[in-house]
């Protein structure tokens, strides 16, 4: 009867430092758990798995360089947005800056696969065709960029257009690994000043 007694309690203090450990750890990842709620969200329907995240710096014709813009070329800034893993949070150096009109894209990759919904960034010179004027969010265009594997050549939905100045930029990963080179493409909004 003893032994039971002994047994009983050492599992009901087991069970005890179990729940407690349980807790202090919820606690201490509620903030990370927190922020990638968030960065799911952002990210939701986005696969960028095969995103392309340097690029050999080269623009496409007819892309007008920015006269005013708000991050001067060299300048530095911080990304307030994750379209992948390890952008958000890093500090980005400036190397190119552009006015265009910026849209989000859908479509299935020409590799297969499921289909990229709200795709982040391509610009109006990357579109084949494109004309003058900004395209309207529903119409069907051809991507001549290839920021992602299976991109290139793809049918795609505009899902949004906005004017405004476009940035090339470099930045480390906040993840770690390699600096990413000429990345395509970070809008204003999407930074903030560097401190």
């Amino acid at each position: 009867m003893l032994k039971k007694r002994i047994a009983v309690l050492l599992f009901a203090a087991l069970f005890l430092v179990l729940g407690a450990c349980a807790n202090a750890n919820d606690e201490n990842t509620e903030g990370t758990e927190s922020t990638e709620e968030n960065m799911n969200e952002d990210m939701k329907g986005m696969d960028h798995s095969n995103m392309d995240m340097s690029s050999s710096g080269e623009v496409p014709e007819g892309l007008k360089t920015a006269e005013n813009p708000k991050y001067e070329i060299g300048s530095k800034a911080i990304i307030t947005d994750a379209h992948m893993e390890g952008m958000k949070g890093a500090e980005a150096t400036i190397v190119g800056a552009y006015d265009t009109t910026v849209y989000t894209i859908s479509y299935t990759p020409t590799t297969g696969g499921e289909k990229v919904k709200n795709h982040k960034w391509v610009i109006h010179e990357e579109l084949q065709d494109a004309g003058e004027s900004p395209i309207e969010p529903g119409t069907e265009v051809t991507v001549n960029a290839d920021h992602m594997e299976g991109m290139e050549g793809v049918t795609a939905e505009i899902d949004t257009a906005e004017k405004t100045t476009v940035y090339m930029v470099d930045f480390t990963p906040t993840t770690g690994g390699e600096e990413v080179k000429n990345h395509k493409w970070v809008t204003d909004s999407e930074l903030s000043p560097a401190e």
